[in-house]
C-alpha cells in the first residue's frame, strides 16, 4: 500500500497567502517572475509551506504552536488569520514539512478533523510592487497618495527617525509614562487569565485586583535608561541603494522589504546610534565604493555587500562584521579582498574607524535560518572585544548576546539580583545566560552558578568571563534550554535555589517551562521579559492549576517592574518576580483546584508563598 504521506504530497493543490480571500486561483495564473528568490542555493522555508485546514475555532498562535510541538514537530514560521480555519505553517527543510503532511493530515483536534496541503510561497513584495505600478501606468491609473506625497515628504533624517526611534520627539518622562502603560496592560491580562486557568487562586486574586488596579501585582515605578542617545552597543545596518540614490549605502532601510522597499538612509544623524559605531559606518562605506563588488539585490540575486553588523563598549573598542555573497568568485579573489580590508582597516585610511576586530562572514550558500550558523573568519585584529559592566569585566564574541545598552543593563541585574534575596547558600540558575552577565555579577553572593546556553561562542565567553573576573563557583552547559534544564535542575540540591530566565523575544519553550513546575524544590523565579506580550503564554502555564500536563504546584507572581533599555522606542524590559504557591498546608487536589473555589485555602493568610 502506497505512504499516504506520499499520496498527498503528489496530489495536493497549491494556496498562495496572497490568495486567501480567493482560494481558487491556479497555480498557473502566477507570474513565476515573482518567485524568483526560490533558488536551491538559498535558504527560504517559504519552499516547505503547507496549508492546515479545518481548525477548530478560537484558536491562538501559541495554541497552534502548542499542538505542533506536542507532536514532535518544530515549524519555523505559523501565520493564523483572524475568523478564518486554516493556517499556513513553514518547516526548515523538506524532511520536516513531509513529517508534519504524514501526522497532521487526517488527526483530530477538539473535534475537527484537520487537513493538510502544499502552499505555494510569498510572491516577491518588490516584484509584486513594481508589477502593480507598471499596470497602473499602463492603464492610467491616478498616482496613490503615497506617490502624490513625494515631493513634499519630510528630510530623510526624519523619515528615518520615525523607522528606526519612532518615539525621538516625544518627552522623555512621556516616554517612560507610556511604556509603563503598556506594562501595566500587561499585568491586568495576566490576572484575567490566571483567573481562567486557575480558579482556587480567584480568592487571592481579588484582593490582588482591588489593591493594584486590576493587575495581579504591584508594579514599581519604571527604571529610566541612565543615556538617552547613543546608547546601543549593537547595531545591523543594510547595505543598499541610498535613499537619496547614492550606490553602496550602509545604513537602516527606509522601508520594509514588504512593501516593496529597499533603500537606506546612513545612521549619522541617529540618536540611538553611538558616535564610534557611526565612525566604523562612515569608514566602511568608504571602502566598499572602491572595490569592484555591487550591493547584493534580493530582487535579482546578484551583487556582493550585504550587511554590517558593528558593535562597540564603553572602552572604545569597536568589532565589525561584514556580510558578503560570494557569488562565483574564487578563492584568489576573495582572499585578495580580506587583504585589501586588513590593510585599509589596519594601515589605511580606515584605521580612523577604531576597529580593534575585524570579521567576514560568507553568506551565499545558506542552508540554515540562523545567521549564527555562519562561519566568522577574522580578517583583522583581536577575535573579541571587552565591556565592563558593574565593575567585572566581560569579553564579547561576534555572536554572542549582550544587552544592547550596558548602562541600562546595569541598571536591570541590580534589580534582579535585589529581588533574587540571595545569600551564601543560595545556588542560581541562569537560562539563556548569554556571556554569562547576570550569573557572573551575582556570583559573589551565592554558593553557586549554573549557566545555561545554547549558544557555544556565547558559553566560551561566559567560561573566560568566569576565569578573568575570578570565580570559581559558576559553571556553564551548553544547549538548548529545553533539552539541557531538567537534568541540570535534577542534580541540584540547594535549601534556597532561584532561577533567573532571560529568554529570547519569543519566550521560553513549553519543556522548560513544564520542568520549573515540576521542580518543587525551585521557589522562587525572576523572568526577564524583552516582550512581556510575547511571554504572556510562560506567564500563564507558569500560574496556572496543576493537571495531568502541568505537573507541580503555581506560581504567583509577586512583583513587577519595567526597565528602558530602549529610549525612542516603544520597546522595554519587563522583570517579573514569581513565587511558587505553598499548598502543603491543605493537600488540594487537581480537580478541586480546577472546578470549585476554596476561599478558606487560598486567602492570604492561609496560602503562604515561599
Amino acid at each position: 500500500m502506497a505512504d499516504v504521506g506520499e499520496s498527498l504530497l503528489a496530489d495536493m493543490p497549491h494556496l498562495t497567502e496572497e490568495n486567501v480571500a480567493a482560494k481558487d486561483v491556479t497555480e498557473g495564473h502566477s507570474n513565476p517572475g515573482n518567485y524568483r528568490y526560490i533558488k536551491e542555493d538559498l535558504f527560504t522555508s517559504e519552499i516547505f509551506k503547507v496549508e492546515i485546514q479545518n481548525l477548530p475555532k478560537y484558536i491562538g498562535f501559541n495554541d497552534m504552536k502548542k499542538f505542533l510541538a506536542k507532536h514532535g514537530l518544530n515549524p519555523h514560521k505559523v501565520k493564523l488569520f483572524a475568523r478564518q480555519s486554516f493556517a499556513f505553517v513553514t518547516f526548515k527543510n523538506a524532511e520536516e514539512r513531509d513529517k508534519a503532511m504524514k501526522m497532521v493530515h487526517g488527526m483530530q483536534w477538539k473535534g475537527q478533523v484537520l487537513s493538510v496541503r502544499l502552499a505555494k510561497p510569498k510572491v516577491d513584495p518588490i516584484l509584486r510592487k513594481r508589477k502593480q505600478d507598471e499596470e497602473d501606468s499602463q492603464q492610467g491609473q491616478p498616482l496613490s497618495k503615497r506617490q502624490e506625497a513625494d515631493e513634499n515628504e519630510e528630510p530623510f533624517r526624519v523619515q528615518i527617525a520615525n523607522v528606526v526611534t519612532p518615539l525621538w520627539n516625544v518627552p522623555y518622562n512621556e516616554q517612560l509614562e507610556r511604556k509603563q502603560q503598556e506594562v501595566v496592560g500587561v499585568l491586568q491580562k495576566l490576572a484575567r487569565e490566571i483567573g481562567d486557568t486557575n480558579k482556587a487562586m480567584l480568592p487571592w486574586l481579588f484582593v490582588q485586583k482591588e489593591k493594584f488596579d486590576r493587575m495581579c501585582c504591584p508594579l514599581e515605578d519604571i527604571k529610566p535608561s541612565p543615556s538617552l542617545t547613543e546608547y546601543r552597543n549593537k547595531c545591523e545596518f543594510l547595505i543598499s541603494m541610498g535613499a537619496d540614490g547614492e550606490d553602496k549605502t550602509i545604513g537602516f532601510r527606509l522601508g520594509k522589504y514588504k512593501g516593496g522597499s529597499c533603500a537606506v538612509v546612513g545612521p549619522s544623524e541617529t540618536t540611538h546610534v553611538s558616535a564610534e559605531a557611526k565612525r566604523v559606518v562612515r569608514e566602511f562605506q568608504k571602502f566598499i565604493r572602491t572595490t569592484p563588488y555591487l550591493v547584493y539585490s534580493p530582487e535579482t540575486y546578484e551583487g556582493h555587500w550585504k550587511q554590517l553588523t558593528v558593535r562597540t563598549t564603553r572602552t572604545k573598542q569597536a568589532m565589525a562584521m561584514v556580510f558578503f555573497n560570494p557569488q562565483k568568485l574564487n578563492e584568489e579573489e576573495l582572499d585578495a579582498l580580506k587583504s585589501s580590508l586588513r590593510k585599509y582597516f589596519m594601515e589605511g585610511e580606515g584605521k580612523e574607524s577604531g576597529l580593534n576586530s575585524l570579521y567576514f562572514l560568507r553568506e551565499g550558500q545558506r542552508k540554515s535560518p540562523n545567521l549564527e550558523d555562519l562561519p566568522c573568519e577574522l580578517v583583522a585584529g583581536e577575535g573579541h572585544i571587552y565591556e565592563e559592566l558593574l565593575g567585572l569585566k566581560f569579553r564579547i564574541s561576534p555572536h554572542s548576546f549582550f544587552q544592547v545598552n550596558t548602562g541600562a543593563a546595569e541598571v536591570l541585574y541590580s534589580a534582579v539580583g535585589e529581588w533574587a534575596k540571595l545569600d551564601a547558600e543560595s545556588t542560581v540558575l541562569d537560562v539563556c545566560c548569554g556571556t554569562g552577565t547576570i550569573g557572573i555579577s551575582l556570583a559573589k553572593r551565592v554558593k553557586k552558578v549554573i549557566g545555561i546556553e545554547m549558544c557555544q561562542e556565547a558559553v566560551d565567553d561566559a567560561q573566560v568571563n568566569a576565569k578573568i573576573n575570578g570565580l570559581s563557583n559558576i559553571e556553564f552547559h551548553c544547549g538548548k534550554a529545553e533539552d539541557v534544564f531538567s537534568k541540570v535542575l535534577s542534580a541540584v540540591v540547594s535549601a534556597n535555589l532561584t532561577a533567573i530566565v532571560d529568554p529570547p523575544r519569543a519566550g521560553l519553550h513549553t519543556k522548560v517551562i513544564l520542568a520549573i513546575r515540576k521542580a518543587e524544590h525551585l521557589k522562587r523565579l525572576i523572568y526577564v521579559a524583552c516582550n512581556a506580550k510575547a511571554a504572556m503564554a510562560n506567564f500563564v502555564d507558569l500560574c496556572r492549576a496543576p493537571s495531568k500536563r502541568v505537573r507541580g504546584s503555581p506560581f504567583r507572581p509577586v512583583r513587577a517592574m519595567a526597565v528602558d533599555l530602549f529610549p525612542q522606542t516603544m520597546h522595554c524590559e519587563m522583570v517579573l518576580l514569581l513565587e511558587r504557591v505553598d499548598y502543603s498546608a491543605q493537600p488540594i487536589t487537581t480537580e478541586t483546584q480546577q472546578e470549585t473555589v476554596t476561599p478558606a485555602l487560598i486567602k492570604e493568610e492561609s496560602a503562604t508563598i515561599i
